[in-house]
């Protein structure tokens, strides 16, 4: 993992929501669920910090989707404006 949305540490879903204009989904139970012309976000609550992670393969979301303690709140949102917001590169993925 290792490209993520910026925003404030704290309540980042609501600002990429009102920021940026994303959705909040329930966890989708597919990567293939999501539409081609839309990018998954998962936004991980850390305690101190709240990461937006981009899922942008099933590699990712399988890696997001793993069982653990943190609160995990699914997104989606523009797929050109999730690469630019994340700095996203296919050469790293």
């Amino acid at each position: 993992m290792g490209w993520y949305i910026p925003g404030p540490a704290q309540g980042k879903a609501r600002y990429i929501k009102e920021r940026h204009g994303a959705e909040i989904i329930e966890r989708p139970s597919s990567f293939r669920d999501i539409s081609s012309d839309k990018a998954l976000i998962c936004v991980v609550d850390n305690g101190p910090f709240e990461a937006a992670g981009y899922a942008f393969s099933e590699r990712e979301f399988e890696a997001f989707s793993r069982p653990d303690s943190r609160q995990k709140t699914w997104m989606v949102m523009d797929y050109n404006l999730a690469r630019e917001l994340s700095g996203y590169s296919d050469s790293r993925g």
